[in-house]
């Protein structure tokens, strides 16, 4: 995990990572994972500033069209289909929760659209509660490494629940995702120049530089 800390430092964090290190505010962090889904860092960040200038609470999202959220996020991945749910999410907090995003498990899995990747970077990223967030990069490069053995991104979340020490838990995610968008890549893993060679099994990987 040091080597890994340490080869990560040369690239960006990721996009919500960013928006929760300038607040630490949970209803961006929620919003900015929404947003993240399916789409790249690069897109994510500045469409949630451009959001986040119109409105950066739910009392005051939803004072916004649908239209409104849209142009704002354009061009995310389902823009529309997320502005809709974002929307839909802030109508529950303003009405069932006093404006506030709650910080368990249950109740952030009760909103729609929201999957337990959405709800641990809450959790994690927005109250700072141990969690373990398990994105595709977690879930391809701890399976790459041999560290677990699983077929699907929840398995590997829980996988890592019961070895992962937890002093790691907040971090892994950071440092995979980062890891996994810029050296550990899904096709072309750049091996022969990787600090961790020495403690990856390479399952699984076919072609490498």
């Amino acid at each position: 995990m040091a080597l890994l800390a340490e080869a990560v430092r040369q690239w960006p964090s990721p996009a919500v990572t960013i928006v929760s290190q300038r607040e630490g505010n949970p209803f961006k962090v929620l919003v900015s994972c929404i947003l993240s889904l399916r789409t790249q860092d690069r897109t994510t960040g500045p469409a949630s500033e451009r959001l986040f200038a119109l409105a950066d609470t739910p009392a005051t999202m939803l004072a916004l069209s649908r239209e409104q959220v849209e142009g704002a996020i354009y061009p995310v991945g389902f823009y529309r289909n997320k502005a809709a749910q974002i929307l839909e999410i802030c109508r529950i907090l303003v009405e069932q929760y006093d404006g506030r995003v709650p910080d368990d498990m249950g109740r952030l899995l009760s909103f729609r659209g929201v999957g337990r990747k959405t709800a641990n970077l809450v959790i994690t990223l927005g109250f700072g509660k141990p969690g373990i967030c398990v994105d595709t990069h977690v879930h391809r490069i701890c399976n790459r490494w041999g560290y677990v053995r699983t077929g699907t991104p929840e398995q590997t979340e829980f996988a890592l629940r019961a070895k992962l020490p937890g002093q790691y838990w907040l971090v892994i995610n950071d440092y995979l995702v980062t890891f996994g968008q810029n050296h550990c890549t899904p096709l072309s893993p750049r091996c022969s120049t990787c600090v961790l060679g020495r403690f990856c099994d390479r399952i699984g990987v076919t072609k490498h530089r």
